[in-house]
């Protein structure tokens, strides 16, 4: 049994297919920073006000996550998975119509809401088809649509902007949206849907996981830190390194570059160590921010750090979730959801704490400085996971039906006290 272990089982096609829609999902979340100018003259109001639409959306996924796993307990995943695309779909097409900022502003919640309740459900289905041997493979090519979005999605949907405006953007990512429903309801088995309902209090019942917080205080952090720095690399690259303006898009699709190999080489990796792939993938993001400091005064070095930023920042998400889950068995869609939660909360930490250190002596560097720190806090958590041996006493099983977990919860009644 252990050597059948050994060997990668081949990833089920609808764990690419996730990573297809999260590539449309992903895209519009981060495409919003560079439509802020169309969107602020469009609709008649500042930057700033237009950069509300970026913490809207952080806010929603923070809240909605959570909140919607919950409401959707009922939903077979597949419907579930669907529901959400269409509702993102909806979104798009409100901001699309719409000349109010007010209404741009409650379409961009919706579509948050729609993107934290794919992302966590669908982490829980990417998971549990391809099984415990492969959770963290699985996770690395669902999260690949992440990178995939920063490589290309984002560049052609700002080239999209430029050409149609940000309207035809809009339209454009509802259109992909409605497309990856039809193939996601076509494609996931219907049974998935199949497994028994479980009740909103036996899901509640994860908020006692101490492990899985541990795990999701380590998420928001090392996120956060490499998050710093990725916000304003735009400054560091222009005003220190010397990069011209025209040139910043080609560095930042080198941190793409970056988080698509990362993603997937520790979601390989952390099938079989997740914790000492997390510890080891955080301290590395901790290094790079550090050595971003003095060494951004070199084009090349820099180019390289951003690339290694890319590698070892979103290399957790394909960690994070896996080991969530793990922890907190009793309920993985609600485990999942908060990993999600822990992401942009760590995001919208940051994107004010980093901000605040660009007018002080460290100024373009600070970000980094405070990302350093973010991460460095993050291994905390982790440590206490270490020193506790957490990975070998902790359910090994990724998602369990109702019958099965209740068995393993009881087997593992001596182990929860630690």
């Amino acid at each position: 049994m252990s050597s059948h272990r050994e060997k990668p089982a081949r990833l089920p096609f609808v764990v690419p297919l996730l990573a297809l829609a999260t590539f449309v999902m992903v895209t519009s979340e981060f495409i919003i920073a560079a439509l802020l100018p169309e969107v602020s003259l469009d609709l008649g109001v500042s930057v700033s006000t237009a950069g509300l639409l970026i913490t809207a959306f952080a806010v929603g996924m923070i809240v909605g996550a959570p909140t919607i796993s919950i409401a959707t307990l009922r939903l077979p995943r597949r419907s579930t998975l669907v529901l959400a695309l269409a509702v993102f779909a909806v979104g798009h097409v409100i901001a699309a119509l719409s000349s109010s900022f007010t209404i741009v502003l409650a379409g961009r919640v919706i579509t948050a809401l729609a993107t934290g309740t794919f992302m966590s459900v669908g982490s829980v289905v990417a998971t549990s088809a391809a099984g415990e041997a492969a959770a963290s493979r699985a996770m690395g090519v669902m999260m690949s649509g992440m990178s995939l979005a920063i490589v290309a999605g984002v560049p052609l949907g700002s080239w999209a902007g430029q050409a149609i405006g940000w309207r035809g953007t809009f339209w454009a990512l509802a259109a992909l949206a409605v497309v990856a429903a039809l193939v996601i309801g076509r494609f996931i088995p219907a049974e998935e849907g199949a497994e028994a309902t479980p009740s909103v209090r036996s899901q509640l019942a994860v908020l006692r996981h101490g492990r899985m917080w541990l795990v999701l205080a380590a998420t928001a952090l090392v996120t956060g830190g490499f998050m710093a720095a990725y916000s304003y690399i735009s400054p560091l690259l222009t005003e220190r390194t010397g990069i011209s303006e025209g040139a910043v898009p080609l560095v930042l699709v080198g941190f793409g570059a970056g988080a698509l190999l990362g993603t997937n080489i520790t979601g390989r990796l952390g099938d079989r160590k997740p914790l000492a792939t997390f510890i080891t993938t955080s301290v590395a993001s901790v290094l790079v921010l550090l050595l971003l400091i003095p060494l951004s005064t070199s084009p090349a070095a820099t180019v390289v750090l951003v690339l290694l930023l890319g590698m070892t920042g979103l290399g957790i998400t394909s960690i994070a979730t896996p080991l969530a889950v793990r922890f907190g068995h009793s309920s993985p869609a609600l485990a999942a959801a908060l990993t999600v939660s822990a992401f942009n909360m760590g995001i919208a930490l940051v994107s004010w704490l980093a901000g605040t250190t660009l007018d002080t002596s460290l100024g373009v560097t600070g970000p980094e400085m405070v990302g350093a720190v973010m991460a460095g806090l993050g291994l905390i958590p982790l440590l206490v996971l270490a020193a506790i041996r957490a990975t070998r006493t902790a359910a090994p099983q990724v998602s369990l039906p109702a019958a099965d977990e209740e068995t393993s919860h009881k087997a593992q009644a001596d182990h929860v006290a630690t």
